[in-house]
């Protein structure tokens, strides 16, 4: 009985890191098209050079 156990929480421990990860990767993504429309929309500071879009 607790080899059985022992396998279905593996199993459970593994579906549930493998959702985290999926998750993950549409943050990451999300994170990185927000980062390239900041980089291309941002303005010219008055010097005429490319200011940054961030304030960090």
């Amino acid at each position: 009985m607790v080899p059985i156990l022992l396998v279905l929480l593996l199993v459970l421990i593994l579906f549930g890191a493998g959702f985290a990860v999926k998750i993950l990767w549409w943050i990451a993504l999300i994170v990185l098209v927000l980062w390239l429309l900041g980089f291309l929309m941002r303005g010219t500071s008055a010097g005429g050079g490319r200011g940054r879009w961030y304030k960090w």
